[in-house]
């Protein structure tokens, strides 16, 4: 019995030893994929769509620029644009015309070659009515777009998009656009495989399930592999990309997890490599503790609440205004967040090529007062109380919370919190079931343009039911101004124009603060937050 007790013992010693050296050499998901070239990143909550003509949600972008490619991409550091699908182009003396020629290599990952056809039919697809792209007003700088969405010309061949032959691409705008280039980085004028929408679904309308493992088909560096919902989206390196060559990353791993603390306790634990954010309460420990994890990027991204103008009392002016004046912004910044972020005072932020907003809506509780009193309503009597929606992250309920209370002690104005998923709050805020909206806007390109055409009546964007005629008439006046100077005059005065009537709140002008391991390289603090894939690798 001894001898099998021994035997026992041995056997178990060794099965043991096995395991522990099994874990000692396959260790967490971080060394493991810094061996392998596997990225895993969080995402935050769970997207809602792969489909870069649908997609508005910054982290649905973020996994759709590794798996397609436009006309131009970013440069790694400081995302000016750089050759992609096109080698290059040819700008006409008026600035109007562009000729993108492209490359012979390029394929999607079926194999097909990508053409300048499958860039003209994209672009229909995404100016076609009936797919109600909130993204489709990106592409009215194209002469006879905005005409063609809006059903005043039913013709595509008027819309200043021409394929000249396969591999080279026509481009005539409405007017200059000195940002041209880098808005071609929007996913909104990147290229769809129509062949295999159209094997899906149709393909003008919302809801084709084409965007999904074994179904889509992109030109993209990397493939989409898995979408295990709540769980994570999976990307390999592509074998037909242009520039496989120079891909270092053999895969990504999105995971999306709605909650910061969880989050933050898988980075702990060696699950991730980066973060999506993390919690406000941890950002001083860390920059104690753990200086070298800690990211805090300048960021173009203002926090915001929407009002729903169509909601009564909401309707009223006055009492937008006072409830925007009524808003503590420094107390939210440095009590709450204190991560480097501003107050915000405007809705454009810093950082936009020498704009800077003439008008503000400030903090000033005695004047909010006087407003809501003027507009009939002193100390918030005969004021129903109002719903504040917000997603589920911990961080907009501290925020939340902070602005319930201030307009319950300055204004007498009760508020209740209502917290939903993310995709929830999103589909609420398409169809308008909202009072108060917890909001934030990212820019896509380095100009004024991108924050304050969101307001436009026609915008896919605004999702507030305000409307100006004036506003409108002032951005399209911009749009047709070369002058710098006298551009930004007019976007000042659009701006005034909107603080003044405060569909929204601005409350904070965010910076980017999240974990990120030190085996990550080719990561750059950027403005836009973007960071191409294929110049991303790990190191052991």
């Amino acid at each position: 019995m001894a001898g099998v007790r021994y035997f026992v013992h041995f056997v178990h010693s060794v099965l043991l030893l096995s395991t522990l050296t099994g874990c000692l050499r396959h260790g967490t998901d971080v060394e493991r994929g810094n061996r392998e070239q596997v990225l895993h990143r969080g995402i935050g909550d769970e997207i809602g769509d792969l489909d870069p003509h649908v997609a508005t949600n910054i982290s649905e972008l973020d996994i759709i620029s590794a798996l397609f490619e436009g006309l131009v991409t970013e440069d790694p550091v400081d995302l000016h644009p750089v050759p992609a699908v096109a080698e290059r182009w040819e700008v006409s003396a008026d600035q109007l015309t562009y000729t993108f020629y492209l490359r012979a290599g390029a394929r999607w990952s079926n194999g097909d070659p990508v053409t300048a056809g499958d860039f003209t039919a994209s672009w229909r697809r995404i100016l076609t009515p009936s797919l109600g792209s909130g993204n489709a007003g990106l592409l009215y700088v194209l002469q006879g777009a905005e005409a063609y969405t809006k059903g005043l010309a039913r013709d595509f061949a008027q819309v200043g998009a021409k394929a000249l032959d396969a591999r080279t691409l026509q481009v005539t705008l409405d007017h200059p656009v000195p940002y041209f280039l880098s808005l071609l980085t929007h996913p909104a004028w990147l290229p769809v495989h129509l062949p295999s929408i159209a094997a899906s679904g149709p393909v003008y309308e919302r809801g084709n399930p084409w965007a999904r493992p074994g179904r889509l088909v992109g030109n993209g560096a990397f493939i989409l592999r898995a979408w295990e919902p709540n769980q994570r989206i999976v990307v390999e390196k592509s074998p037909t990309y242009w520039d496989a060559a120079h891909v270092r990353l053999n895969a990504i791993h999105f995971h999306p997890i709605d909650s910061l603390d969880a989050e933050e306790r898988a980075f702990r634990a060696g699950q991730l490599h980066l973060t999506y954010a993390l919690p406000f309460g941890k950002v001083e420990s860390y920059r104690r503790d753990s200086p070298q994890l800690l990211r805090m990027d300048p960021y173009l991204n203002t926090y915001f609440l929407r009002f729903n103008v169509a909601r009564p009392f909401l309707n009223e002016p006055r009492v937008r205004r006072a409830l925007a004046l009524a808003v503590d912004r420094p107390a939210i910044a440095e009590k709450i967040l204190r991560g480097g972020q501003l107050p915000a005072y405007a809705f454009t932020p810093p950082g936009m090529a020498g704009y800077v907003p003439e008008a503000r809506l400030p903090t000033d509780f005695n004047e909010a007062r006087r407003v809501l009193a003027d507009a009939g309503y002193p100390g918030g009597r005969g004021l129903p109380a109002f719903e504040l929606l917000f997603n589920n992250s911990e961080n907009h309920r501290l925020v939340a919370e902070a602005v319930q209370e201030m307009w319950r002690r300055e204004l007498g104005v009760q508020v209740r919190l209502v917290n939903q998923e993310f995709k929830a709050v999103l589909a609420e805020r398409r169809a308008g079931h909202y009072q108060i909206l917890f909001s934030d806007w990212v820019g896509d390109y380095p100009d004024p343009s991108t924050f304050l055409d969101i307001w436009r009546s026609d915008s896919g964007n605004n999702h507030t039911g305000w409307a100006s005629p004036a506003y409108d008439s002032l951005l399209r006046s911009a749009s047709l101004t070369t002058d710098a100077a006298a551009r930004n005059l007019l976007f000042q005065k659009a701006e005034a124009l909107l603080l003044e009537a405060a569909p929204l709140v601005p409350l904070y002008y965010n910076s980017h603060i999240f974990l990120l391991q030190p085996s990550v390289k080719g990561w750059h603090p950027t403005l836009l937050d973007h960071h191409p894939y294929k110049h991303v690798w790990l190191e052991e």
